[in-house]
């Protein structure tokens, strides 16, 4: 009985972890289309270093330009499942198609 309940264990948090990690071949997004897009919504935070942010508590935005596109698809699919909190964030990403996500990704991996 131990046996069955962790192979069944094993098996959600193999199942969990793969979908946090895109596959091998997973589409990639457009760097030119993710710019647009970021400039549009993220840019007023993100773009600006040192920037604060007063809601839900005063705290620092982090810089994210340069990070790897899969671990930003990775946060803002979990910002948008609630998996991140923070209001602004599950906002902005409960609005944005999967392809915008990896656009964004994609242009801010490339970007410094």
């Amino acid at each position: 009985m131990n046996k069955s309940i962790l192979l069944i264990a094993a098996a959600l948090v193999s199942t969990a972890v793969a979908a946090q990690v895109p596959a091998a071949g997973a589409a990639k997004g457009d760097p030119a289309a993710g710019r647009q897009k970021a400039m549009a919504i993220c840019s007023g935070c993100h773009g600006v270093p040192g920037t604060k942010a007063a809601f839900p508590e005063v705290y620092h935005v982090p810089k994210i330009g340069g990070q790897s596109e899969a671990y930003l698809v990775a946060a803002l699919k979990a910002y948008r499942a609630g998996e991140r909190y923070n209001p602004t964030m599950k906002a902005l990403a409960t609005a944005l198609t999967e392809k915008e996500i990896r656009d964004i990704a994609a242009y801010y991996a490339q970007a410094k």
